[in-house]
């Protein structure tokens, strides 16, 4: 009888990000603008590397993977989000808390393996210039993310698949914004130590192997740097690679708090200004700290432009 009344939970009541009913109209239109321009961002990003054929090599497909895991995190995350702000209830299904869980591990996921991949490339790019068409081909680049997005997918699944043994009875109200996988751990009525375990052991592994192979990556590439005789490849190689470590810290901060560090059974607003932060504000940041910076990107753009003006006329 207990394991049937276990089962009878299937929806779940998200907690608001903020309680007071006056800004729920503002954080809607605050937050709807920043999900229309981050999609545009990398969206337009996207157009942009796939409309020039300057663009066509690995550098830039690496941008364009990011510019799309970043449009497919954010759209995870905030859309519900968005409909929650204004409706008068925010219950969700378990089916949509799976469904919401299993494509927001995969973008994570793939994203940690791309960021390790493109410090990879910046390494080969600065240490080895000479040597980057050779070992850094088109060929190696599609494999490289064609791994990375297959081991996303083996991420998420196991997730997925851990997650049924779990029955939900004694609470069903999830303190998240979404449907997060610890928040669900805490308020299981099934003994949840292995799901922990699983995330510790794998999302763990995860980030070590990504941040370390970044950090190994970024010290050659600042070695090299130093040995560098010419005040401009200096400036250029620090531009670049400062760019992506900025935006690697950003990203794998919140993440090691979220799904390596000490669980809590609730979530203060502080943990969703965190949570917030990395669903939603990086995804819009990153952008302006890649994008922007890459004259590439912005002379392939104004031509972009320049054209389309001319067409008009």
């Amino acid at each position: 009888m207990e394991e049937e009344n276990a089962t009878l939970l299937t929806e779940f009541v998200l907690t608001r990000f903020l309680y007071q009913p006056q800004w729920e109209i503002p954080l809607f239109l605050a937050f709807l603008v920043i999900y229309l321009i981050t999609i545009m961002g990398n969206l337009g990003l996207i157009v942009i590397i796939w409309k020039d054929p300057h663009l066509h090599i690995p550098m830039y497909s690496l941008l364009g993977n990011l510019a799309f895991l970043d449009a497919w995190i954010s759209s995870s995350v905030t859309p519900k989000m968005l409909i929650n702000f204004l409706a008068k209830s925010t219950m969700t299904s378990l089916s949509e808390c799976r469904i919401q869980l299993f494509l927001f591990a995969i973008s994570v996921t793939t994203e940690c393996f791309l960021l390790a991949t493109m410090a990879y490339d910046h390494f080969v790019a600065i240490c080895k210039p000479l040597r980057y068409p050779v070992i850094m081909t088109n060929g190696l680049c599609i494999r490289l993310l064609i791994l990375s997005y297959v081991a996303g997918l083996l991420h998420a699944l196991i997730h997925e698949g851990f997650l049924f043994r779990l029955t939900f009875c004694n609470s069903n109200i999830v303190h998240h914004i979404y449907c997060d996988i610890i928040p669900l751990f805490t308020i299981s009525c099934t003994d949840s130590s292995i799901n922990f375990l699983m995330v510790f052991i794998f999302s763990g592994s995860i980030q070590i192997f990504s941040i370390v192979t970044i950090l190994v990556s970024y010290t050659f590439v600042l070695f090299t740097i130093l040995k560098k005789k010419s005040d401009k490849g200096v400036r250029k190689a620090f531009s670049t690679c400062g760019a992506h470590l900025f935006s690697v810290s950003l990203y794998y901060g919140p993440l090691l708090f979220m799904y390596v560090g000490p669980a809590s059974p609730q979530a203060d607003d502080q943990d969703m200004v965190e949570l917030l932060f990395y669903t939603v504000i990086i995804p819009l940041l990153n952008p302006i700290i890649y994008r922007l910076r890459n004259k590439q990107v912005i002379v392939s753009l104004t031509k972009m432009l320049q054209r389309n003006v001319k067409v008009s006329y």
